[in-house]
């Protein structure tokens, strides 16, 4: 009779692979071990510099250069403004409006710092050719978005006249994760009227988490269909928009996904 494997010394060992979450950390007399709150500190003052870092917006615009993105801010005035005051973050500059000229667009991606500008530098130039990549619309020109929230896309697509926004923005950073990416989408914002059961959102995109690929493959699924529907929001499950997405009548061949004219 074969021999059962040895159970590890650690009864927590099985947990602890599963999940990033600080669990059994040990204990050293009444306290955690130093290593422990060392790791804590560490993981708490990165939270703290991606809230605080600012988004490098040349360097942003140099990667997105032939699709000639837009730059833009919201009425926040600094960082500190921008975290005491939300409502400000939902809401274009006066300047800022004048460089958004309305055309028949069938969506705008947006590039927001957020809550972690590292997350978009990082990945919001390549996500944004990927999502391009595979849906077969007029786009508008990128847009880069400083001090935003995610309803700022909302004034954005209605000023260029797009249809659909889709905001790529920097997550509040956990103890865990402090460049996680956030996708918003949204089918006919409104400013100022929309609920966030009027969006759908794909989370936790970064490389410990949603890799880039997929995370395009989900977002580009939801657009289409939210395109299709006329609706965003929680009428539109993110794996049945995969699946119809996938049907053999809605893959044309140059594109994974129909083409959806404007007007």
């Amino acid at each position: 009779m074969a021999e059962l494997p040895e159970a590890p010394s650690d009864p927590w060992h099985f947990l602890k692979k599963a999940t990033p979450a600080r669990i059994a950390l040990g204990r050293t007399g009444e306290g955690l071990p130093t290593r422990r709150v060392l790791e804590f500190a560490l993981a708490h003052a990165q939270a703290r510099d991606a809230v605080h870092r600012p988004l490098d917006v040349a360097a942003l615009a140099t990667e997105l250069a032939d699709l000639s993105p837009i730059l833009v801010e919201s009425q926040a005035t600094d960082r500190m403004n921008y975290l005491q005051r939300p409502d400000l973050g939902r809401k274009l500059s006066a300047t800022s409006r004048t460089r958004l000229r309305p055309e028949p667009f069938d969506a705008v991606i947006v590039l927001a710092d957020g809550l972690s500008a590292t997350a978009v530098q990082t990945q919001g130039a390549e996500l944004t050719r990927r999502i391009r990549d595979r849906l077969a619309w007029r786009f508008a020109p990128p847009v880069i978005a400083t001090e935003a929230r995610v309803a700022l896309g909302d004034e954005i697509a209605e000023a260029l006249g797009a249809r659909l926004a889709i905001v790529l923005i920097g997550e509040r950073p956990g103890l865990s994760a402090a460049d996680s990416l956030g996708a918003y989408i949204t089918f006919a914002p409104r400013p100022g009227a929309m609920r966030d059961s009027d969006r759908n959102c794909i989370s936790n995109i970064r490389p410990a988490g949603l890799p880039i690929d997929e995370a395009a493959r989900r977002i580009s699924a939801v657009a289409w269909l939210a395109q299709k529907l006329g609706r965003s929001g929680t009428e539109i499950k993110e794996d049945r928009a995969l699946e119809l997405a996938q049907l053999p009548e809605n893959l044309p061949q140059k594109s994974p996904f129909p083409v959806i004219k404007s007007g």
